[in-house]
């Protein structure tokens, strides 16, 4: 499967079950993984696409350690997910797990944040791994794509303004 050109972030099929999903930041990269893993930066751009807002962003970055995240947008429609802090490696690798309060995918997904840091910018590879293939494609077909854009280009902002 190519790349979803339109966007700014790259969505590919990897492997029998998962997702890379990539995207470059003009950022530290101590400062990406602090924007991506810390309560009350996360709070100020992971908002999912227009018209939602973050209502509830609960951290806890050890492992072992729990995270809860929950949307509202305009029309009162709520969204919620959660999961499982699994490895903290500052600053180029977070592991958790996610499970959505209404999943429309099977089972639990394993998320895997990588950044690298080059001249000033920082790539995120992001792998998300589902319970299977079905699972991955569904995801794939759906509007995650449009929805990553519009919160990391709020995490562009946020970037920049902290930079």
């Amino acid at each position: 499967m190519q790349p979803q050109s339109r966007h700014k972030v790259d969505v590919v099929a990897s492997g029998d079950r998962s997702i890379l999903i990539t995207r470059s930041f003009k950022a530290p990269r101590t400062l990406v993984f602090d924007a991506m893993s810390k309560a009350e930066m996360v709070s100020q751009w992971l908002h999912g696409p227009p018209g939602w807002t973050m209502s509830t962003c609960e951290m806890d970055l050890r492992s072992g350690g729990t995270y809860r995240w929950a949307w509202k947008n305009e029309d009162g429609r709520k969204m919620g997910m959660g999961g499982t802090v699994l490895e903290v490696s500052p600053p180029d690798r977070l592991v958790t797990t996610e499970l959505f309060d209404d999943a429309w995918y099977p089972g639990e997904a394993t998320n895997t944040i990588e950044l690298t840091e080059e001249n000033g910018i920082t790539t995120m590879r992001l792998t998300v791994t589902y319970e299977s293939t079905e699972a991955r494609d569904g995801v794939i077909a759906g509007p995650m794509a449009a929805g990553l854009d519009s919160s990391y280009d709020h995490l562009d902002v946020l970037l920049t303004s902290l930079s």
